[in-house]
């Protein structure tokens, strides 16, 4: 499936097709436009648009898209909603909500200045949050 955001990604526009592509769709495509284009191309390719004003998957009251994701796809593992935690600190401004969010948006920053292409910035970044969640998972284990 298709799945579409606005371009120049950040914490919940990688960490959303990282959760897509890991727990909702192994053969997601993603697409990145202009703020202003999202839905019209998300009609015209059948894509399912994602944190953008005016798409069902976006924040909702106190929830980013990356929460949205996991409540509307049913995702109840521990690690993943430990990690929910951290990517909504991160991402709703909230850094004292979570001590991890404020690296995270810092990694986010910095992978942002140095791979501006939202592709090659999603695959690097995909490593960051799988080893994010791996951390997650000794830590509702109770074991970090």
């Amino acid at each position: 499936m298709k799945w579409i955001t606005r371009s120049h990604v950040h914490v919940d526009r990688v960490a959303c097709p990282w959760l897509i592509s890991r727990f909702i769709d192994s053969d997601a495509e993603f697409l990145f436009v202009p703020k202003s284009q999202v839905l019209a191309v998300a009609e015209k390719e059948d894509a399912i648009p994602f944190d953008t004003p005016g798409a069902e998957l976006h924040h909702r009251d106190n929830l980013c898209t990356f929460d949205v994701l996991i409540a509307d796809y049913g995702l109840v593992d521990k690690a993943l909603l430990r990690l929910a935690k951290i990517v909504n600190a991160a991402d709703t401004d909230n850094l004292k909500n979570d001590a991890l969010a404020a690296g995270l948006e810092a990694i986010a920053v910095g992978f942002s200045i140095r791979f501006p292409d939202d592709f090659e910035n999603l695959e690097l970044q995909f490593e960051v949050y799988d080893a994010l969640y791996a951390w997650c998972r000794l830590d509702v284990a109770g074991k970090s």
